[in-house]
């Protein structure tokens, strides 16, 4: 597989090696050495979810507290969506930049993004459906979002009219969560992940 560093410091695009012949295809989707020699730290495995959207549906920008935070290795099995990385730590040289990498089921490209950063994604098709790998269980209260429609933000969403979910529609936007001391501090992410090498 090839994986590739994005222009957010913490964030990966992996390409894997398809094997196809006429009765189908195989691949390695997720090899935890080579990520962790690309990374500098194994994935800790601690939950998978899946997601399922219709087409035009946004879903994001939501992150964890660090630490622990919860790193994620993300891959769209079934249609495709456009997953998007947003630089939410505070003293970043990139703090406020987002990138987009298209995830489907033909290319089977896959994304890695460390504690801290941001995440969301729009379905560009029906029945898109997202796997991901997490590296912390699901926390509610450590859990926050960002609202996806956030101008300052400018992420170009390829749905003309995106449907949201209550929760994100009402989310803060960057600069509020920012003026409230809510967002990761860039720092202590590069502590945390730091700490994750030696252990």
């Amino acid at each position: 597989m090839k994986i590739r560093q994005l222009s957010i410091g913490g964030a990966w695009e992996i390409s894997p090696v398809l094997h196809g012949d006429p009765r189908g295809l195989f691949t390695e989707f997720y090899r935890f050495d080579h990520l962790a020699a690309e990374v500098g730290h194994p994935l800790r495995l601690a939950q998978g979810n899946l997601s399922v959207s219709a087409r035009g549906v946004v879903r994001g920008i939501h992150f964890a507290d660090v630490p622990p935070g919860q790193a994620k290795y993300v891959m769209c099995t079934r249609g495709a969506v456009l997953d998007v990385i947003v630089d939410i730590r505070v003293g970043s040289p990139t703090f406020g930049r987002w990138e987009g990498v298209q995830l489907d089921d033909v290319d089977r490209r896959a994304v890695y993004l460390s504690e801290g950063l941001g995440h969301g994604f729009c379905a560009l098709t029906d029945d898109a459906t997202l796997t991901y790998l997490c590296s912390e269980t699901y926390n509610p209260t450590g859990e926050h979002g960002i609202h996806p429609l956030d101008p300052d933000l400018g992420i170009a969403w390829p749905a003309a009219d995106p449907t949201l979910s209550a929760r994100d529609a009402g989310s803060p936007t960057l600069a509020e969560l920012r003026d409230a001391g809510r967002l990761p501090d860039y720092t202590t992410c590069q502590g945390y992940t730091e700490s994750l090498r030696s252990q």
